[in-house]
């Protein structure tokens, strides 16, 4: 069983409070995903998050094809983290932690995600070709959107990495 990891870290020139506020609405998952990827929240993103909260999606990670994920937020402390964990998806596994700490100047953010890919060696074969391209280009687009929405601090730079085990 081949896991994989992708870590993110972006720093913006805002309070812990603006951060949170943002990230902690469910419906803002739908302004930093590319519009290419169908994003449509189904139910749950109704009230700010909460641990056991359950949240239904529809996208369309690869053209022609549409799924659903669901999503729980396992757990949370408020102005510092949150888990979101996949119930149902393309993943075999999907544990994605955020988490916000301040810096000079303002707040770090970073995600953590390991992931499983589903179909055993076909999925590992896909991984380099399809999955990874996919969430670079993903969380690319997350940086830029995040950048409009808040934008930057010089002094740190941002960093994305995506590893295997």
């Amino acid at each position: 069983m081949k896991l994989y990891q992708l870590h993110s870290k972006q720093a913006f020139p805002i309070s812990r409070q603006k951060a949170w506020a943002f990230l902690c609405n469910p419906a803002n998952l739908k302004v930093i995903t590319p519009d290419h990827m169908g994003f449509h929240i189904l139910s749950g993103a109704d009230r700010p998050m909460f641990p056991g909260q359950i949240i239904q999606y529809k996208v369309s990670p690869f053209p022609g094809y549409t799924t659903k994920w669901v999503t729980e937020i396992t757990h949370v402390k408020e102005g510092e983290y949150f888990v979101d964990e996949q119930r149902f998806g393309p993943y075999a596994l999907w544990h994605h932690k955020h988490f916000i700490k301040d810096i000079d100047g303002g707040i770090e953010m970073e995600d953590i995600i390991d992931y499983k890919i589903p179909f055993g060696l076909l999925g590992q074969l896909a991984h380099p070709i399809i999955v990874k391209k996919q969430l670079k280009q993903i969380f690319s687009y997350r940086e830029k959107k995040l950048t409009e929405l808040f934008g930057t601090l010089e002094t740190v730079p941002n960093k994305l990495s995506l590893k295997s085990f």
